[in-house]
Protein backbone atom coordinates (compact mmCIF):
# COMPACT_ATOMS: atom_id res chain seq x y z
CA UNK A 1 0.00 0.00 0.00
CA UNK A 2 1.18 3.47 -0.90
CA UNK A 3 0.37 6.46 1.31
CA UNK A 4 -1.78 9.11 -0.40
CA UNK A 5 -1.70 12.73 0.73
CA UNK A 6 -4.35 15.40 0.16
CA UNK A 7 -2.57 17.00 -2.79
CA UNK A 8 -2.66 13.74 -4.74
CA UNK A 9 -6.42 13.31 -4.26
CA UNK A 10 -7.13 16.98 -5.00
CA UNK A 11 -5.05 16.88 -8.19
CA UNK A 12 -6.79 13.70 -9.26
CA UNK A 13 -10.22 15.28 -8.76
CA UNK A 14 -9.50 18.69 -10.27
CA UNK A 15 -8.70 18.85 -14.00
CA UNK A 16 -7.42 22.42 -13.58
CA UNK A 17 -4.86 21.41 -10.94
CA UNK A 18 -1.28 21.71 -12.20
CA UNK A 19 -0.52 18.20 -10.95
CA UNK A 20 -3.62 16.59 -12.49
CA UNK A 21 -1.77 14.75 -15.28
CA UNK A 22 0.89 13.47 -12.88
CA UNK A 23 -1.82 12.29 -10.46
CA UNK A 24 -3.64 10.43 -13.25
CA UNK A 25 -0.41 8.70 -14.29
CA UNK A 26 0.41 7.78 -10.69
CA UNK A 27 -3.11 6.50 -10.02
CA UNK A 28 -2.91 4.23 -13.04
CA UNK A 29 0.63 3.06 -12.32
CA UNK A 30 0.24 2.38 -8.60
CA UNK A 31 -3.41 1.32 -8.28
CA UNK A 32 -2.48 -2.39 -8.31
CA UNK A 33 -0.46 -1.82 -5.11
CA UNK A 34 -3.32 0.02 -3.44
CA UNK A 35 -3.54 3.34 -1.64
CA UNK A 36 -3.91 4.12 2.03
CA UNK A 37 -4.84 7.41 3.65
CA UNK A 38 -6.32 8.73 6.88
CA UNK A 39 -9.51 10.45 8.02
CA UNK A 40 -7.75 13.78 8.53
CA UNK A 41 -6.61 13.62 4.90
CA UNK A 42 -10.12 12.71 3.72
CA UNK A 43 -11.54 15.65 5.66
CA UNK A 44 -9.03 18.05 4.12
CA UNK A 45 -9.65 16.72 0.60
CA UNK A 46 -13.42 16.90 0.95
CA UNK A 47 -13.22 20.48 2.17
CA UNK A 48 -10.77 21.63 -0.50
CA UNK A 49 -12.58 19.92 -3.38
CA UNK A 50 -15.81 21.53 -2.21
CA UNK A 51 -14.16 24.97 -2.08
CA UNK A 52 -12.15 24.71 -5.30
CA UNK A 53 -14.25 22.53 -7.61
CA UNK A 54 -17.70 22.12 -6.09
CA UNK A 55 -19.98 19.84 -4.17
CA UNK A 56 -20.29 17.30 -6.99
CA UNK A 57 -16.55 16.55 -6.96
CA UNK A 58 -16.41 16.38 -3.17
CA UNK A 59 -19.28 13.88 -3.11
CA UNK A 60 -17.77 11.90 -6.00
CA UNK A 61 -14.50 11.66 -4.09
CA UNK A 62 -16.20 10.21 -1.02
CA UNK A 63 -18.11 7.75 -3.21
CA UNK A 64 -14.80 6.60 -4.69
CA UNK A 65 -13.41 6.05 -1.19
CA UNK A 66 -16.56 4.14 -0.22
CA UNK A 67 -16.15 2.03 -3.36
CA UNK A 68 -12.58 1.06 -2.41
CA UNK A 69 -10.32 3.66 -4.07
CA UNK A 70 -8.18 3.48 -0.95
CA UNK A 71 -7.94 1.93 2.45
CA UNK A 72 -8.57 4.28 5.36
CA UNK A 73 -5.94 3.65 8.00
CA UNK A 74 -7.34 3.41 11.51
CA UNK A 75 -5.25 5.74 13.64
CA UNK A 76 -4.24 4.25 17.00
CA UNK A 77 -5.64 5.55 20.29
CA UNK A 78 -2.40 7.39 21.06
CA UNK A 79 -2.47 9.24 17.70
CA UNK A 80 -3.46 12.65 19.15
CA UNK A 81 -0.45 12.59 21.48
CA UNK A 82 1.89 11.44 18.72
CA UNK A 83 0.46 14.06 16.32
CA UNK A 84 1.07 16.80 18.91
CA UNK A 85 4.68 15.62 19.32
CA UNK A 86 5.23 15.56 15.55
CA UNK A 87 3.58 18.95 15.03
CA UNK A 88 5.84 20.44 17.72
CA UNK A 89 8.91 18.80 16.18
CA UNK A 90 8.10 20.14 12.70
CA UNK A 91 6.65 23.48 13.81
CA UNK A 92 9.00 25.39 11.49
CA UNK A 93 7.44 23.84 8.37
CA UNK A 94 4.69 23.81 9.99
CA UNK A 95 3.04 20.37 10.07
CA UNK A 96 -0.76 20.09 10.03
CA UNK A 97 -2.91 17.28 11.44
CA UNK A 98 -3.35 15.59 8.05
CA UNK A 99 0.42 15.38 7.52
CA UNK A 100 0.94 14.17 11.09
CA UNK A 101 -1.63 11.43 10.52
CA UNK A 102 0.25 10.24 7.42
CA UNK A 103 3.52 10.17 9.33
CA UNK A 104 1.84 8.09 12.03
CA UNK A 105 0.47 5.75 9.35
CA UNK A 106 3.96 5.44 7.81
CA UNK A 107 5.37 4.46 11.20
CA UNK A 108 2.60 1.96 11.95
CA UNK A 109 2.58 0.39 8.46
CA UNK A 110 6.37 0.57 7.98
CA UNK A 111 5.76 2.31 4.65
CA UNK A 112 7.51 5.44 3.40
CA UNK A 113 6.28 5.61 -0.19
CA UNK A 114 3.87 8.50 -0.64
CA UNK A 115 1.96 10.35 -3.35
CA UNK A 116 2.09 14.04 -2.48
CA UNK A 117 2.30 17.44 -4.14
CA UNK A 118 3.81 18.81 -0.93
CA UNK A 119 7.49 18.62 -1.81
CA UNK A 120 8.93 20.84 0.90
CA UNK A 121 7.25 19.16 3.85
CA UNK A 122 7.55 15.53 2.82
CA UNK A 123 11.21 16.04 1.92
CA UNK A 124 11.76 17.27 5.49
CA UNK A 125 9.63 14.82 7.45
CA UNK A 126 11.22 11.64 8.77
CA UNK A 127 9.16 8.63 9.78
CA UNK A 128 10.51 6.58 12.65
CA UNK A 129 12.65 9.70 13.26
CA UNK A 130 15.24 8.92 10.57
CA UNK A 131 13.61 7.51 7.46
CA UNK A 132 12.84 9.88 4.56
CA UNK A 133 9.68 9.60 2.48
CA UNK A 134 9.89 8.53 -1.15
CA UNK A 135 7.52 10.72 -3.15
CA UNK A 136 6.29 8.64 -6.08
CA UNK A 137 4.08 11.41 -7.49
CA UNK A 138 6.89 13.91 -8.04
CA UNK A 139 10.08 11.86 -7.71
CA UNK A 140 12.35 14.51 -9.20
CA UNK A 141 10.98 17.33 -7.08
Amino acid sequence: MILADSGFWIALGNRRDRYHAAALRAAERYAPQGFVTTWPVLTEVGHLLLARVGVHQSVAFMHSVADGACRVFELPEQAPQRAAELMARYRNLPMDVADASLLIAAEELDEGRILSTDLRDFEGYRWKNTRPFENLLLPDG
